[in-house]
């Protein structure tokens, strides 16, 4: 069952132009005796050319930074193979064919680093998370931060007692 997250006026809503690129594994190299990882360049590249989307929507919309649990809802375009048949391209337009790379679950891990420390503290304080992932003629990424508001348990309700 799913149901609308109650919200409060925290939202942010942003895109991100081009093809989303999943998180790449570390690499390794060796500096003399030492060895050193480093994230791959064109992780590194897409993760500042998120933070820089997250940075104009933060600032734009005079938000502050998500303190509490949020909901994020992902829209991940993919771009279609130039080599596709105009019929195998247009089945992919109208969702008849769907997209396997790269992976959710790496594009979602180098959007939620990218935005650590930008639009949340932590990528942990991500509680909802809804991800499609589908061909487009236009690629890129539309991301859509809210506030989630805690819920009132019945054990931290005051009591009102005569």
């Amino acid at each position: 069952m799913t149901s609308t997250p109650d919200t409060g006026t925290h939202v942010i809503a942003f895109s991100i132009p081009g093809a989303p690129v999943g998180k790449g594994r570390p690499r390794f190299a060796r500096r003399g005796a030492a060895m050193i990882a480093y994230t791959p360049e064109k992780t590194a590249s897409y993760e500042n050319l998120v933070k820089l989307a997250a940075v104009r929507a933060m600032q734009e919309s005079g938000q502050r930074l998500f303190e509490g649990p949020v909901s994020v809802d992902i829209d991940l375009r993919m771009p279609i193979p130039a080599s596709w048949s105009r019929r195998k391209r247009s089945e992919a337009i109208c969702g008849r064919i769907l997209p396997n790379k790269p992976d959710m679950d790496n594009a979602v891990k180098a959007l939620f680093d990218a935005l650590n420390g930008i639009a949340w503290i932590d990528d942990k304080q991500a509680v909802r998370l809804v991800v499609e992932k589908r061909y487009a003629q236009t690629p890129g990424v539309d991301v859509t931060i809210s506030a989630l508001a805690l819920p009132v348990l019945p054990e931290n309700r005051e009591k009102n007692t005569p």
